[in-house]
């Protein structure tokens, strides 16, 4: 890092003070500071659902995926078309519904006891996963990057993991999600220009495209997008059940994604942004996946030190840092880094807002209702400080997690497998069948989330020795995670369904403008309204870019 670096760097923090300081004087109502009053434009709520997306786990992950799996993450990368499921089929509920938060529309349409458990349990993952995740993986980068700045490279990872995590919990404090959604404008750009530059100077380094394919081609089963159902990792039709359930849940059911169209200006706003938030998300394989595979042919023909294990195996996770250290010419360099913190930083921004929003909303305000609006916003700033304090608190359980893991990004999408499939199932069900009531939905909520922890658990003991694999638990613990998910999902469906119909179903006062067969002509009008050609004609343009990759890269090794 030179001084030119630096002061790139240093820019791109003065820019963050200046947005944070112009939302924080915007803090008047409840609205302003969990939904930016309800007045983000369609541009910047796509945006904002792109970088909330990209984490520095996401960057750092997902290269480490790339060089170690080649394309077979790619079907997470490819969600482009849940984004567009987004749009159409679940952001006219959200919206026309008028809520905060997802617990919140969950009590709407079924009752208080399923809003509590979304909201308990969302708080839970985001602590132990994402927060800690995100930061670990940021932390990475500084260990790479600045190994000697504070001493040792051990040094490096601590100052960076906590520095990253206190500044942005400062801006996210202060500012509300006005400041979180208008510095993740600028990081997405800022994000997609240094990828960008990565796969280029790779590329070029290598010696193009065509030496990329003969390099990986020695390894066309590794790289492959599709694997055989006898691929103990990612059998393919494993991965077609598990990546659906999870892109569900993620973009169309998690707070950490839905708080963005819902703080838009208008249903139109709305929607064109989760459409727009598609059209970006199309690109994470060829600057994130892409490069993770140029690193691997790098590495293999002698050209780049990537870290390897005992087995000679490229460390994943160094592959991304190591590239920026070694790749990059004085200045883009700085460029790059900025763009890494950019992902750190938007991801737990999102994250510590999202965290703030549940808590107040879904708990506080619950236990303590008709509180005033400044007395919310304080509290919601409080909520953020100890979430900060939480992700602090976890990072050395992380490291200790993630170093014996195959890597950040399989660690997280296993995670995110065991809990999607019950809340997939809840909403999924809700907006389509007026029938399924408030017994369904809780007893589904709980029962599909203690069985996605008890496989996490057993999993996790059978891989480190304590459970022995050919005992009945083992058997459990080693049964392929992906289709787990789905077998959790069929069974979080049947339950719903099956306690549903064995009880009561709701009153149409209740479901009203909630699911598709009690919206009104009224309520159909308005969302008629929301659309035109410019709406459709982008959605056409995101599906054939997600069905362009997947013929591509189909094929591409032959």
């Amino acid at each position: 890092m030179t001084p030119i670096d630096w002061l790139i760097i240093g820019a791109y923090f003065l820019i963050i003070v200046a947005i944070v300081w112009w939302s924080s004087r915007r803090q008047e109502t409840s609205t302003d500071y969990f939904l930016a009053g309800r007045d983000i434009g369609w541009f910047a709520v796509g945006a904002s659902l792109f970088a909330s997306n990209i984490g520095s786990e996401h960057i750092v992950g997902l290269a480490g995926s790339g060089a170690a799996n080649g394309m077979a993450q790619a079907h997470w990368e490819l969600h482009a078309w849940i984004m567009i499921m987004l749009a159409w089929v679940f952001v006219p509920f959200y919206y026309r519904a008028g809520v905060f938060t997802m617990p919140e529309f969950l009590e709407k349409r079924f009752d208080s006891r399923s809003r509590w458990v979304l909201t308990i349990v969302s708080l839970i993952a985001y602590i132990l996963t994402k927060v800690s995740v995100t930061v670990y993986a940021g932390a990475l980068v500084f260990k790479t990057l600045l190994p000697d700045t504070f001493g040792t490279p051990d040094n490096a990872f601590w100052i960076g993991a906590v520095t990253t995590v206190v500044l942005t919990g400062i801006y996210t404090v202060f500012g509300g999600l006005r400041a979180v959604v208008y510095t993740e404008v600028m990081q997405t750009f800022l994000l997609l220009i240094g990828s960008v530059f990565i796969t280029f100077f790779g590329l070029e380094m290598l010696g193009g495209w065509g030496e990329l394919k003969m390099v990986l081609a020695d390894n066309a089963d590794q790289f492959a997008l599709w694997r055989p159902n006898s691929d103990p990792n990612f059998p393919w039709l494993g991965v077609m059940i598990a990546s659906p359930i999870i892109g569900i849940w993620y973009w169309c059911t998690d707070q950490y994604i839905v708080q963005r169209p819902l703080s838009a200006r208008s249903l139109k706003d709305a929607r064109r942004g989760a459409i727009f938030g598609g059209f970006l998300k199309v690109w994470p394989v060829f600057i994130f996946l892409v490069p993770g595979m140029i690193g691997y042919a790098l590495q293999s023909k002698g050209l780049l030190p990537i870290p390897v294990d005992v087995d000679g195996n490229v460390l994943g996770d160094m592959v991304f840092p190591t590239m920026v250290a070694n790749l990059l010419p004085v200045g883009l360099r700085g460029l790059v880094v900025g763009g890494l913190l950019s992902a750190l930083m938007s991801s737990l921004a999102s994250l510590f807002n999202s965290c703030a929003t549940l808590f107040t909303v879904d708990i506080y305000e619950k236990l303590r209702p008709g509180r005033s609006e400044q007395t919310l916003v304080r509290v919601g700033r409080i909520a953020t400080s100890v979430v900060v304090g939480f992700g602090l608190l976890w990072i050395p359980i992380m490291k200790r997690i993630s170093e014996g893991n195959a890597g950040l990004y399989d660690y997280l999408q296993n995670v995110q497998g065991f809990l999607a499939p019950p809340i997939t199932a809840v909403f999924l069900l809700g907006i389509f069948s007026r029938r399924i009531n408030s017994e369904g939905a809780f007893y589904g909520l709980v029962v599909g989330f203690v069985l996605g922890m008890f496989k996490l658990t057993v999993q996790t003991l059978t891989q480190s020795g304590v459970i022995d694999p050919a005992s009945m638990l083992g058997a459990i613990g080693v049964f392929n995670a992906y289709y787990f998910s789905g077998v959790l999902f069929l069974f979080s469906v049947i339950l719903i369904v099956l306690l549903s119909y064995m009880s009561e179903a709701p009153t149409d006062a209740k479901v009203e403008g909630l699911t598709f067969g009690s919206v009104t002509d009224a309520q159909k009008l308005e969302n008629r309204e929301s659309w035109g050609w410019q709406e459709v004609a982008a959605t056409v343009v995101v599906l054939g870019l997600v069905l362009g990759v997947y013929i591509y890269f189909s094929f591409w090794l032959g």
